[in-house]
């Protein structure tokens, strides 16, 4: 009879509790957190989208094209001259702006109508576009310079030369302002009616 007992609670020893099933509303909240910080620290350090709401870039990129812009490549490589930059503006921070990089650091750069120089030789803009207005039209902003980009600043302008505010009107960009490099269309629709440009969907940025 004592070995009977000793059997019964080697047996009641051997026995655990089941684990408690993890609540559906408690696996839905811890993925929906994890979700949101992986968005964070993505968009902070890695992609951000943008959307362009002006035609300062025009052809290159129209408005309402939806971007992406790559924030870490500059850990890894330097600026290069005809970078499509997103930067904060330097008169009102709370405002991005994308522009091409014309001119580095150390450069002279010099406007001359519809002609750029830097270090003293055209540049070559297959990108850029210029309307039919005369250069006088425009003042200074098209005879600028020779003036030498400052060691920690790029010189910006837009593609559509005409419609741009750039560093011909509020000077280069400090690298500090610096958000990233526009590396694609991921989205793009065209007016109020919003009909969506297929073509342009996926396009990489130059």
């Amino acid at each position: 009879m004592g070995k009977g007992v000793k059997h019964e609670e080697s047996a009641a020893q051997e026995v655990t509790p089941a684990p408690r099933v993890k609540s559906v509303v408690r696996e839905y909240a811890e993925a929906l957190i994890i979700a949101v910080l992986l968005a964070l620290v993505i968009r902070t350090f890695v992609v951000q989208a943008f959307k362009i709401p002006s035609g300062s870039m025009l052809p290159t990129l129209q408005i309402g094209d939806h971007i992406l812009v790559n924030k870490f490549l500059y850990y890894f490589q330097p600026v290069r001259r005809g970078d499509i930059i997103v930067f904060k503006f330097p008169q009102d921070e709370t405002r991005d702006f994308i522009k091409r990089v014309i001119g580095l650091p150390g450069d002279t750069v010099e406007i001359r109508g519809k002609q750029v120089l830097i270090n003293g030789a055209p540049l070559d803009e297959p990108y850029a576009v210029y309307g039919d207005w005369p250069v006088a039209r425009f003042g200074e902003r098209e005879k600028l310079g020779p003036l030498v980009v400052p060691h920690d600043r790029m010189f910006m302008m837009g593609d559509n030369r005409e419609n741009s505010s750039d560093s011909r009107v509020w000077g280069p960009v400090p690298f500090e302002l610096m958000k990233g490099k526009a590396f694609m269309i991921y989205w793009s629709w065209n007016g109020p009616d919003r009909n969506v440009r297929w073509e342009r969907i996926g396009d990489l940025i130059h």
